[in-house]
């Protein structure tokens, strides 16, 4: 059994963590709203983007001429996996989550015997990854400088996966991350931007007719590049709600569980000390019978 001293300064410990379990969750609440509303925010937008995207593919008529990014090389033997991660941890199954989704796909590519390359956007996706599959991870990209989610930083992957595709490093391009739903649950996700899958609108917008100037083929040039940031934006976005909502959630159950523990040693400590009391007075009862 453990001493009264060592009790006391157990309590004393799991009640410091647990003050910052609890400043951490308020933390995470706060900066909660701001990542929700900002993710709510950009997906309208990259939809949006995505529709029209369709609708310039559907109007043209010589799809060998269609630009890459769109029609994809013909070929599917390499793919580049990126997976959009936190670079701060202590924040529940967040992190473990869109890797376990990345692994269940890089199983999948390489049983079909196809070239696997990854680029970790974030710390702790690199650090869960690397001792895996270390010699498949050609860039770690963080952003621990960065204070808020920006769409430079977005940019910047985009214009370095863009680079890579037209130097013919990979056929098809993924990238992971996860959803937000609400503060407990948050989904991963798996989306291919290179080539663009893209689906049908609601209300069968594609079919209307639309007058595009200058061409298809030109405005798509231009679009699809930007697309790509774009899509890789709103991950980042989602991700970062998400990473609130879990850490929110982590946090709150950690300042529980402290208490709960609190609890228990208090109990304890209390138990043990009325033991030692009620040996000494046995003691000095003994004692003065003997005399």
């Amino acid at each position: 059994m453990a001493s009264l001293d060592d009790l006391k300064k157990r309590i004393v410990s799991v009640k410091s963590t647990q003050k910052i379990t609890k400043a951490m969750k308020m933390v995470a609440a706060a900066k909660l709203k701001r990542a929700q509303d900002n993710a709510e925010k950009g997906r309208p937008y990259s939809e949006k983007m995505n529709n029209i995207i369709l609708n310039l593919s559907n109007g043209i008529s010589d799809k060998e001429s269609a630009p890459k990014l769109l029609s994809g090389t013909g070929d599917e033997k390499t793919h580049l996996c990126v997976i959009l991660t936190s670079d701060r941890g202590l924040c529940g199954g967040f992190n473990t989550n869109i890797v376990k989704k990345a692994k269940s796909y890089f199983d999948k590519i390489e049983k079909d015997g196809k070239i696997l390359k990854i680029v970790t956007v974030g710390s702790k996706g690199n650090d869960q990854l690397k001792r895996i599959y270390g010699e498949k991870i050609i860039e770690k990209i963080s952003f621990k400088e960065s204070k808020n989610i920006n769409f430079f930083d977005a940019d910047k992957v985009g214009k370095m996966i863009i680079e890579k595709f037209e130097k013919k490093e990979f056929d098809v391009c993924t990238i992971f991350y996860n959803k937000f739903k609400n503060v407990i649950t948050q989904i991963p996700q798996a989306q291919q931007i290179i080539p663009l899958k893209t689906s049908e609108p609601e209300g069968n917008s594609s079919e209307d007719n639309y007058e595009f100037e200058p061409e298809e083929d030109e405005i798509l040039s231009n679009l699809l590049p930007k697309n790509i940031s774009t899509q890789i934006f709103k991950a980042m976005l989602e991700n970062s709600a998400s990473e609130q909502g879990s850490r929110m959630s982590a946090m709150d159950n950690a300042t529980r569980n402290a208490g709960e523990m609190v609890d228990k040693l208090t109990i304890e400590y209390n138990r043990s000390r009325q033991a030692a009391i009620t040996k000494e007075l046995i003691e000095i009862i003994s004692g003065a019978e003997s005399l």
